[in-house]
């Protein structure tokens, strides 16, 4: 690379879709510069995964709980206070860890917004120059708001997660990852929580038969649900806010939480400026992850592609740019199988073809009553049940399951979609017993 630059590769963001290619690629001896206007990481360590799942921990535990109660003695009540308190010492460090493993490598972390100039410079709170020969943009996705009167009523995720004392009554509007986790979490403290769907579905990227399973019992556990609510505006009330939705009906509340959705986070990037291609669902690509200015590039999130956006997508990217940066490779990215999973109660994971696709093609679906299998019942898990994919050789092409412990059994799948075994491959994978890892395997 050249050394006319202040850098040889120049980051702006500092989360997954950076960190985990950045890393290597500054040990590796290639410069590399790393600009963040907030804190290093971006939003999975400080403001998504880790946050969500520290305060969703006491909600798996009660759950169990609930269902060994004649076994268990006494009630479990989660101290909402005290598990925000908890989650924040899960997370505060990492920051300054991330930092430390960046810096360490050799790579110098700039603090502040960048914009570009040209493609090859920006300019860092409209004051600092800094060149490179290659940009990476990983600058992710941020919070979509309502565009209504009273939108600035509403909070984001993050309110949410920082919450000191959980409201009695509170309305979330939106029902995919982060509604329904958060409507799992809120109802599971003791909150009232409605649900106000833009649509009549639920979780539109999810089996739709599963996800009714974990409807129904939320609804059961006293969640309400307003299918296509159309909602209007947000103002205040004397009890604390109204909500007015559809033709002319309202409701009121004490908290309201916008998740309608993340878009692209590309404020003030000048990417005009430069003629960088892009669209509302973030920057365009080709196969080597590079727009259609030569030297400048984008991973993670903020990518316009048809991939899950979660963080194995963004960690992958961020490892293959270091590859291609440092000469490893030369060929056009390889994406894997990436699995995705919504941690209600119980939990829907899902990798590979989907059961949509499947009946479209005509594969064989396998439909697995995990409820009445034995290592399920330890447990006592009511509603557990997977569907399994395969093609006329028996490859496994695609899972999804519904359970408490979807994600560690979708997790132990995953090499064989991958890697396209065969049963007699499959068949040496034993697994530890007992385990979830023994159940998913002896099924696949």
């Amino acid at each position: 690379m050249s050394t006319n630059y202040d850098y040889e590769v120049l980051y702006i963001g500092a989360g997954h879709a950076t960190f985990d290619g950045a890393t290597p690629l500054a040990k590796s001896g290639v410069s590399v510069g790393v600009i963040e206007s907030g804190l290093v990481g971006g939003t999975c360590p400080n403001r998504g995964c880790n946050a969500k799942i520290t305060l969703d921990e006491p909600v798996k535990m009660t759950r169990e709980t609930e269902r060994l109660d004649n076994i268990m003695d006494g009630d479990l009540a989660i101290n909402w206070t005290k598990n925000v308190e908890h989650k924040q010492e899960i997370i505060d460090d990492l920051p300054q860890d991330l930092t430390d493993r960046l810096e360490s490598a050799g790579a110098e972390i700039i603090k502040g917004h960048a914009q570009f100039k040209d493609n090859h410079t920006v300019i860092v709170d409209g004051e600092r120059e800094v060149t490179a020969e290659k940009i990476v943009i990983a600058t992710g996705l941020k919070p979509h708001r309502l565009n209504i009167p009273g939108t600035e009523l509403a909070h984001d995720s993050e309110d949410f997660m920082n919450l000191k004392k959980m409201p009695d009554k509170l309305t979330i509007i939106g029902s995919g990852y982060i509604g329904m986790e958060f409507a799992t979490i809120a109802n599971a403290v003791g909150a009232d929580v409605t649900v106000l769907l833009h649509s009549d579905k639920v979780l539109r990227k999810f089996y739709q038969p599963f996800v009714q399973k974990v409807v129904a019992d939320l609804k059961q556990r006293g969640v309400k649900f307003i299918e296509n609510s159309n909602v209007q505006s947000f103002e205040k009330d004397t009890s604390g806010f109204k909500i007015n939705y559809g033709a002319s009906q309202s409701l009121t509340t004490y908290w309201i939480l916008d998740v309608t959705g993340r878009i692209p986070n590309l404020d003030a990037l000048g990417l005009d400026t430069i003629g960088v291609k892009y669209g509302k669902n973030g920057v365009a690509v080709n196969n080597y992850l590079q727009t259609n200015i030569e030297n400048i590039y984008a991973s993670g999130d903020v990518i316009d592609n048809n991939l899950p956006k979660v963080t194995p997508a963004a960690y992958f990217e961020s490892k293959y740019l270091m590859e291609l940066f440092s000469g490893q490779t030369k060929d056009p990215i390889d994406i894997p199988v990436i699995p995705s999973v919504v941690f209600t109660s119980p939990r829907i994971a899902q990798a590979g073809m989907s059961v949509e696709e499947a009946e479209e093609k005509d594969y064989q679906i396998t439909d697995n009553d995990l409820a009445n299998y034995w290592y399920y019942k330890v447990d006592k898990e009511p509603i557990a049940q997977s569907k399994q994919i395969h093609d006329k050789d028996g490859h496994l092409l695609g899972v999804t399951e519904i359970s408490d412990q979807a994600q560690d059994a979708v997790n132990t799948l995953l090499p064989a979609i991958e890697f396209k075994m065969d049963k007699k491959q499959i068949g040496r994978l034993l697994g530890l017993f007992p385990s979830i890892g023994y159940a998913a395997w002896h099924r696949a």
